[in-house]
């Protein structure tokens, strides 16, 4: 792996395949931009219509080069692209950039067109980048092997963060906006259509560079979740971040989904999920790209320190407003430690009421700020201190800054970690602040988004194992593809530990009823896998009192159902007692088209789709997962006791979320969802009031 890094952010020698002479053209700037950033490898330009490029000597094929390249940038047109890559391969490069598009991009020609390139890039060991790349550049060996404009600057600044994008144009972006934010990068890597190596791939590569600390990833879709979950996972084990800002909202799983939870759970929440499981932390505002990495990077300050933050104010109003988006964000609030408040107190410094520490102007002073900070960050008790700082950022930086850089400055490696947030604009105060090692936000927003990352933020979850039961296994394999009918399906269910109502099955044109020992009041269905939704279609009836109103609901409903779904086939029909609960849930399995099998536990019934608000992880799930999912719904509140009501039986309801996401193992069943889920007091258990599976 480290002769791929030396190739890839350092070669020894690079070629340009289809270099123009022209310094105006796109395809002229990659040797215009080492040239200017000191590049310190050698450089062959391939073009076999010239002897010369920008004065250097050019070669008709990479394989006349009489050097060993190791990096090779493909600038020429789509046709060309692969005999290129198999001159590459012949001369023995290990890594090969392509600009081109009009492959996996330009529909089925396209496509086998990438197909024979990462063919021919297999087959010769090549490291491929692209189709769609604009390059790679490592600000310190001056490797600015790319097309992108933004690095026409006339110095590149060196930092310790590696950016992967999946679009071209935003490493150069997020360069340009980094350096004017004083962030700086070792290495940028435009992706494309990650046709050889994406995201995983490359980052794994670069983990073995001693001097990248941490990854900025600009993301539109997740081509290999497996080499990204393994990429993330190792990093973590390293000791370094990553932040990632996830694009677009894909509504393929939607349109393939046929239950509530198919319409529930798009890409976005899924893929969210998937990356919250491998430990990459997940961003909502692009700016906030450029200052979560520095504040991630002072986890480890927070071993050992309770997760929560206390805000230190020269302003209530503004401290108010940063206390309030972090609570929306789950951060838990603390007040400084009784300790603290008695320390600071007994030197006549005002510290407030409730969880704000609002020093007032008395905070202009410098030892009193000074004084607070370096309490507040010695303290045990302190899990993260965040400084709002009033007015005098904006004119008076000495006063509003010094002492919380000095405190910092002081505090040693085992204080708390400090952030700040001026709250007027004040790029002065940032500057000095950042210069000082306290990382510093210009939104409100960013700052709470980071602090949440850091307290609450996600670490790789281990993987769970499921034993599926041989009879749900054999259940599933006799049934036929597509919708299982709801008795099929509920006993599927059954044998996950999934309890059912008492019930009888009658056959489709049963007249006269009989029901056995059920206990009216009963509830009727239609059996039938056309019928998944089976309110829309006016296939259930509840509330059934006796045997001749049974009758009359059963004719009732056949006369709809021909109505509204005349091509339905009707298996049966199904009549079970009512039962009554304190609530109900949804329990729903798919498989997202990005990343694979995920689970959403929601509030039930005809609702859920309408508020959204849901839980969602990659499945299967554990025990212990599935009892988070459930204290992350706000609909649960009335299961959790919810003043003084009676508590429902969420221990239940947790081990049916975990026996439904182990449906993950079998291939076949493409989802499985159970709505509603009827969850009763504490100690009587769950029961599965409608559900439905589909096999693939």
């Amino acid at each position: 792996m480290k002769n791929d890094l030396k190739a890839l952010t350092a070669p020894s020698a690079v070629a340009l395949i289809g270099a123009s002479d022209n310094i105006g053209k796109l395809t002229a700037r990659p040797l215009v931009f080492m040239n200017r950033h000191g590049f310190v490898g050698k450089v062959y330009p391939v073009n076999p219509v010239r002897e010369t490029v920008q004065g250097l000597k050019a070669y008709p094929s990479v394989e006349a080069i009489p050097d060993q390249v190791d990096h090779a940038y493909i600038l020429l047109g789509t046709e060309d692209v692969i005999g290129a890559v198999e001159d590459c391969a012949r001369a023995g490069v290990r890594v090969v950039s392509v600009l081109a598009n009009g492959f996996a991009d330009a529909g089925p020609e396209g496509a086998a067109r990438q197909e024979r390139l990462v063919e021919v890039a297999r087959d010769a060991g090549i490291m491929l980048i692209g189709p769609n790349s604009t390059g790679v550049i490592d600000t310190r060996s001056g490797f600015s092997c790319t097309t992108n404009a933004a690095f026409r600057a006339d110095t590149l600044g060196k930092g310790r963060l590696a950016v992967i994008s999946q679009s071209g144009s935003l490493i150069g972006a997020l360069y340009s906006r980094g350096r004017a934010r004083g962030v700086e990068f070792a290495t940028l890597i435009s992706a494309g259509n990650e046709a050889g190596c994406g995201v995983g791939e490359l980052g794994a590569t670069l983990l073995d560079d001693d001097g990248i600390d941490g990854f900025v990833l600009f993301m539109e879709t997740v081509r290999n979740p497996e080499a990204l979950a393994d990429f993330a996972r190792r990093a973590h084990a390293a000791g370094k971040c990553i932040v990632a800002y996830m694009l677009g909202e894909s509504d393929e799983g939607k349109a393939l989904a046929v239950s509530h939870t198919g319409a529930l759970t798009g890409s976005a929440e899924a893929v969210k999920a998937f990356l919250s499981s491998i430990g990459i932390a997940t961003v909502n505002q692009f700016e906030a790209l450029f200052e979560a990495p520095a504040a991630l990077a002072r986890k480890p300050r927070l071993s050992g320190r309770p997760k929560q933050a206390t805000v230190v104010s020269t302003t209530g109003g503004g401290g108010a407003m940063v206390i309030d988006q972090l609570s929306l964000r789950g951060v838990e609030i603390a007040a400084c430690s009784t300790a603290a408040r008695e320390a600071l107190t007994a030197k006549k410094i005002p510290l407030g009421h409730g969880k704000l520490v609002d020093v007032t102007m008395a905070g202009t002073n410098y030892d009193t700020m000074k004084a607070v900070v370096a309490r507040l960050i010695a303290d045990p008790e302190t899990g993260v201190l965040v400084v709002a700082i009033g007015s005098s950022a904006q004119f008076n930086p000495e006063l509003a800054v010094t002492p919380i850089v000095d405190a910092v400055a002081e505090g040693g490696d085992d204080a708390a970690p400090v952030f700040a947030f001026p709250i007027p604009h004040a790029e002065d105060s940032i500057r000095m602040l950042e210069a000082g090692g306290v990382p510093a936000f210009r939104s409100v927003e960013a700052c709470a988004d980071t602090i949440a990352l850091l307290v609450n933020g996600p670490a790789p979850q281990p993987g769970v194992s499921v034993d599926i039961p041989i009879e749900a296994r054999v259940l599933v394999e006799r049934a036929g593809n597509g919708m299982l009918n709801e008795v099929d399906s509920g006993a599927v269910f059954a044998t996950l530990g999934v309890t059912k109502p008492n019930q009888v099955v009658l056959p489709p044109d049963e007249t006269a009823p009989e029901t056995g020992d059920l206990q009216f009041p009963l509830v009727a269905k239609l059996v039938s896998g056309d019928l998944p939704h089976k309110t829309e279609a006016g296939a259930i009836r509840i509330g059934i009192k006796d045997a001749a109103e049974l009758a009359n609901a059963i004719a009732d409903m056949r006369n709809t159902v021909s109505e509204l779904k005349p091509d339905a086939r009707i298996e049966g029909v199904l009549v079970q007692e009512m039962c009554s609960g304190l609530g109900e849930a949804l329990i729903g399995l798919t498989r997202d088209p990005l990343v694979g099998p995920v689970v959403t536990v929601a509030a039930g019934g005809v609702m859920t789709e309408i508020y959204k608000d849901i839980a969602v992880r990659p499945a299967p799930v554990s025990l212990e997962t599935a009892r988070e999912m459930i204290s992350e719904v706000k609909g649960f509140a009335l299961l959790r006791g919810y003043r003084g009501k009676p508590k429902g039986d969420t221990g239940a309801l947790a081990a049916a979320i975990a026996a439904v996401s182990s449906l993950a193992g079998l291939d076949t069943v493409a989802e499985a969802e159970i709505n509603p889920l009827l969850v009763r007091r504490e100690g009587e258990g769950i029961v599965l009031l409608d559900g439905l599976i589909r096999k693939r």
